[in-house]
């Protein structure tokens, strides 16, 4: 069997509900481009500095925000 993985960004998103937050305010709050933001929007990857521009801005931990799901296929 071979393992796939999935990037989960379902914390983040409930985070920005918690804290009265769209997705354009996220992409102002931390400077980024909306690219990127799509990109999470479609759970592809993103880079390490993104999610830690991310937990800056939101005050969290990347935890908080992103979850690797693996598979079995």
């Amino acid at each position: 069997m071979e393992k796939v993985y999935r990037i989960n960004y379902d914390g983040l998103w409930k985070l920005l509900i918690d804290k009265h937050m769209m997705k354009k305010d996220l992409q102002q709050a931390s400077s980024l481009s909306s690219n990127v933001i799509t990109k999470m929007g479609k759970g592809e990857s993103v880079t390490l500095e993104t999610l830690a521009k991310i937990c800056i801005a939101l005050k969290c931990e990347i935890s908080d925000i992103v979850e690797i799901c693996v598979e079995e296929v």
